[in-house]
């Protein structure tokens, strides 16, 4: 783990980049299906009929193949939790990914769950799992700083919704995972702990603002951790570092318990959802996660849907490599073709076709700083952060009538990206314009690179990834696939395919 005296070199946050771009599931049953309070499914999630089983090392094991092993009694979940810390003290000094850890008490609750398990007492279906927990959300009895110098020692009483569901599954917490200052930008670096690094070089970053959680599930420490997502956070680290993670559709997993609140303008913007190595763990981890608690008021009751049952014969695919505003490099559209022809076999038609209006998103990112700082002002004055490592804002905000035009413009290109929909159903595209950039090299990056996972943050609609290729220099490329509202069934089920015709691809040399 990192310390206070941790080099911080201090770099755009991702409020800075958008402001200034606007200058320049197999599930057995409903989930979240009732009508208020925690609603979230008391049905033992199920997962698709295809097997999946434990590999060496063991910590490379999927989620799902580590729950079925503790149900089938061929491993113990001390077995389980002692590999993932093993492999967590192997790699995280290069990796600073996980930034506390509590082996002591994980290692309690692995030898309580095989005694429980041996009684013959029901479980839930990741009874004896263990997990790790972006720092971003709150866990009860740990230190969550959601990476604000303010919380450097603040110890929640109460979990974050997320975290409280998968808890009640049987999942065991190893620790927390790096987080930017509230979650606050393209890379994962903050004023407490320092950098996350790349699991694939240790010169790049690893994404942000969920790194430290895609830097561990890829290097093996976890197998499944929780990010957050409000202009890529989710899919851009999973694409840095080689996984799969998928942002829900808006509304449907509860923030509650999230450094970055629920609540605003942008409200519709920020999303929880799963980080793995498997797609089929996607599935499994948001049918616990989904459905209303009681406490996020924009979370809607609607079931997730069986990926299993979707008809891939009848779906409509539509793919484009360049969104208008930054051509990917050659390797990036070559990965998204590639797996626009894995497809072409499985699905009703494949074209390449791009919706009108995803081209306006580099212009509406002035959505995410039209208030001129004064919510990150206000969560800092909570946390009582004195020293920060965003950049204040100049007292600039945006006016009425100016906010007024904006919101109206973000709403035509709503009202025209979702009329694409009435000619297909599924969307590929690139996740970024490259892969994983060095550390501090956001600026040099492109800042327009970041466009292509931001225009499904402001539609709010569901984005799953998967790796599709490998840059020259040997870092992951991921492939972004998009759907309708309310349909990660679909995304989820696209992504199955993919990840079975592109890989397996190899595992991070550490």
């Amino acid at each position: 783990m990192a310390d206070e005296e941790t080099t911080h070199e201090e770099q755009p946050s991702r409020r800075d980049v958008l402001g200034l771009a606007a200058g320049g599931l197999a599930v057995s049953g409903l989930v979240g299906c009732g009508p208020g309070g925690d609603v979230a499914s008391s049905e033992t999630p199920v997962v698709s009929p295809a097997s999946h089983e434990l590999v060496e090392p063991l910590y490379f094991s999927s989620t799902v193949a580590m729950a079925e092993a503790l149900a089938a009694g061929d491993v113990s979940s001390v077995e389980l939790v002692e590999s993932c810390l093993q492999r967590i003290a192997e790699v995280n000094p290069a990796l600073n990914a996980v930034v506390q850890l509590d082996g002591e008490t994980a290692l309690e609750l692995a030898t309580q769950a095989d005694a429980a398990r041996a009684r013959g007492e029901s479980v839930g279906a990741l009874f004896g799992v263990p997990m790790t927990i972006k720092d971003s959300l709150d866990t009860a009895g740990m230190i969550s700083t959601g990476g604000s110098k303010g919380r450097a020692s603040f110890v929640p009483q109460r979990d974050a919704t997320v975290v409280r569901r998968l808890r009640e599954a049987g999942a065991i917490l190893l620790g927390k995972t790096n987080t930017p200052e509230f979650t606050l930008s393209f890379e994962t670096d903050n004023l407490i702990y320092g950098t996350t690094t790349n699991p694939w070089d240790s010169a790049m970053t690893s994404g942000g603002s969920s790194g430290g959680a895609a830097a561990i599930v890829a290097a093996g420490g976890a197998p499944f951790d929780i990010g957050s997502d409000y202009g890529g956070s989710i899919r851009l680290p999973a694409h840095f570092c080689g996984i799969c993670g998928i942002k829900p559709t808006s509304g449907r997993v509860p923030r509650t318990g999230h450094i970055y609140p629920f609540g605003g303008v942008q409200d519709s913007f920020q999303q929880i959802g799963p980080l793995a190595r498997e797609v089929d763990d996607l599935t499994l981890l948001l049918s616990i996660i989904a459905g209303p608690d009681g406490v996020d008021p924009a979370i809607v009751p609607m079931a997730t849907s069986d990926p299993e049952a979707v008809d891939l014969g009848a779906l409509r695919v539509s793919f484009h490599t360049d969104n208008g505003i930054r051509t990917p490099t050659s390797e990036t559209v070559a990965a998204v073709e590639d797996a626009a022809q894995a497809l072409a076999s499985e699905v009703a038609s494949v074209e390449e076709a791009r919706p009108t209006g995803v081209e306006d998103t580099f212009e509406l990112g002035a959505l995410y700083s039209w208030d001129d700082g004064a919510a990150v002002a206000r969560l800092s004055r909570a946390a009582g952060t004195t020293e920060s490592s965003l950049s204040p804002g100049d007292g600039t905000a945006m006016g009425a009538v100016a906010l007024d035009a904006l919101i109206a413009r973000w709403w035509d290109m709503r009202s025209r990206m979702t009329g694409f929909f009435d000619d297909y159903d599924v969307i590929l595209s690139p996740v970024n314009a490259g892969p994983a950039f060095e550390h501090g090299g956001l600026a040099e990056a492109g800042l327009a690179s970041f466009s292509y996972t931001i225009s499904y943050n402001l539609t709010g609609w569901p984005g799953a990834v998967v790796r599709g290729g490998t840059a020259p220099e040997g870092l992951p490329i991921g492939v972004q696939i998009v759907a309708r509202p309310w349909r990660e069934d679909v995304a989820l089920a696209v992504a199955k395919v993919l990840e079975s015709k592109l890989g397996p691809f190899p595992r991070p040399l550490l």
